[in-house]
Formats: structure tokens, C-alpha cells, sequence
């Protein structure tokens, strides 16, 4: 009969292989073990990476109120996390479903982040260091029609496309959340005041979708969102009128030195 010292088939590995092996294996079993922590709630668990997701999503949005620059990368660490959240089927979430046009509105404000990241970090040029990076200004006729008719239009498009992938029902609800996400990430990029009420908007059909597909701390968090956005739209109102840049105006027929501002 054949030693294990010639052959290991039958045999176990050599206990100081062994060893080797979980020692090796440890620091991996540790990030798997953190990816897959929960909170206990009644019915279930709450995912830790959805609630740190989330209050880096909040620490986006109030530097995003502010006009920062450091908003951008501090929402694409939220997004990404969130995005492994709601690809609950690849991530090992059996207790929570897969909402495609949540995880696919990950996807796209990391995309549209990077828009944004560059174009404020263009706009803050020759600013101070602690001057906002844009002036927020209305959208516009176009701007308008473009939000509008791209929140009824995109969700009509992509409701058959998401309900055929598998998602939650209601499926247009899922749509009309990606569709208004990306509307407006690329609103607050241009600095269109009008961007904080397309959130409003998303909100209003988020909060309960969230909540009945067991994504507790996203729902909490989006109503909590629904208030913060009617704020913001405030802020950046008061800020369109302060922060625009003085117009002088020469009377045609005043005497010299008459200036209107």
C-alpha cells in the first residue's frame, strides 16, 4: 500500500500544510466575514455595508448643499458599496431582492460622479479655498423640458426592460427611481437649482419600494432625503441670488460715474 509520504489521494494534508493554509486564508475569511455583517432588527438583519453606504450617500448630499468639491468622491465611495447591496442574487443576499434599477443607479451616479467631479473642480478655479465651487443657476426652458420629459419618457422605456431582467415589483417604481437619480446627479452637476426637486420626486416613490423590499436603513434614509432635498432647494435658491456675479450698467444719458448694480 502506497505511504502518504508517495501519494496524497486518501490521505490528509500535512498538519503544518494545513495551518499554512488557514493562516493564509484567514485575512480573506475576515473581509468575507465584514462584507456579510448584519444589525439585527425584528425579521431579520440589517447589512452594515447598506447603513455605511448610506451615511456616506448623506455625507455627499450635505457637501453637495454646500457646493464642495470633496462631495463627488465621498457619494462614489457610497455608491459603490451600495451597488454590492442591491445585487443581493451575486453578493450573497438570499434575504433581500435584487433591485436592477437600484443597483444599475449605482452605477450611473459613480459614472456621472465623475462628470461632476471634474466639471466643479473646473469651476472652483480661481476661487478661494473655502468658496463654493459653483454658483447654482436655474436650468432653464431646455433644461426643464429636459427633466421633465426624461422622468416620464426614460421610466416608460426602461419598466419592460427591468421587469423582463427580474426586478421588483413594482417594477416602474424601480425605473422611475434610476431615471430620476440620473437626472438629477447630472442636474447638480450643471448647478441647476431645479435638481433638488427631482430628488423630492424620487424620494417620493423610493421611501416605500425600499421598504417593501427589506432595504430598511436605504427607506429611513430616502425619507430623510425627501425632507434634506426640500432644504437644499432653499439653500441653493437663496444662493442663485446672492452668489450671482454684480452686473454694472452705465445710464446712457446719466453723468459720468452713474452705475446701476
Amino acid at each position: 500500500m502506497p505511504s502518504c509520504a508517495l501519494t496524497r489521494e486518501g490521505c490528509g494534508a500535512h498538519p503544518s500544510e494545513s495551518r499554512t493554509e488557514e493562516v493564509a486564508s484567514a485575512p480573506m475569511q475576515w473581509l468575507v466575514d465584514v462584507f456579510t455583517w448584519t444589525i439585527p432588527v425584528a425579521g431579520g438583519g440589517l447589512l452594515v455595508r447598506e447603513v455605511i453606504g448610506n451615511l456616506f450617500g448623506l455625507a455627499s448630499a450635505l457637501g453637495g448643499m454646500a457646493r464642495k468639491v470633496w462631495a463627488w468622491p465621498v457619494g462614489i465611495i457610497g455608491n459603490a458599496l451600495l451597488l454590492t447591496v442591491f445585487l443581493a442574487s451575486l453578493f450573497g443576499g438570499a434575504d433581500h431582492a435584487t433591485l436592477l434599477g437600484q443597483a444599475g443607479r449605482q452605477v450611473m451616479f459613480i459614472a456621472v460622479s465623475v462628470y461632476g467631479w471634474v466639471r466643479w473642480r473646473a469651476a472652483s478655479r480661481g476661487r478661494g479655498d473655502h468658496a463654493p465651487a459653483i454658483t447654482p443657476e436655474w436650468a432653464g426652458r431646455g433644461g426643464r423640458t429636459l427633466l421633465v420629459l426624461g422622468m416620464l419618457i426614460g421610466t416608460l422605456a426602461l419598466t419592460p426592460v427591468f421587469r423582463a431582467l427580474g426586478s421588483w415589483e413594482p417594477v416602474w417604481a424601480d425605473a422611475w427611481t434610476f431615471v430620476g437619480s440620473l437626472l438629477a446627479t447630472y442636474g447638480m452637476a450643471r448647478g441647476w437649482v431645479e435638481f433638488w426637486l427631482v430628488w423630492v420626486a424620487v424620494d417620493v416613490v423610493g421611501v416605500p419600494l425600499l421598504w417593501s423590499s427589506g432595504y430598511y436603513a436605504s427607506a429611513v434614509m430616502y425619507a430623510f432625503y425627501g425632507v434634506f432635498t426640500l432644504i437644499g432647494f432653499f439653500v441653493w435658491l437663496r444662493a442663485k441670488d446672492r452668489d450671482k456675479p454684480a452686473v454694472e450698467t452705465l445710464l446712457p444719458d446719466g453723468p459720468e460715474g452713474d452705475v446701476v448694480r
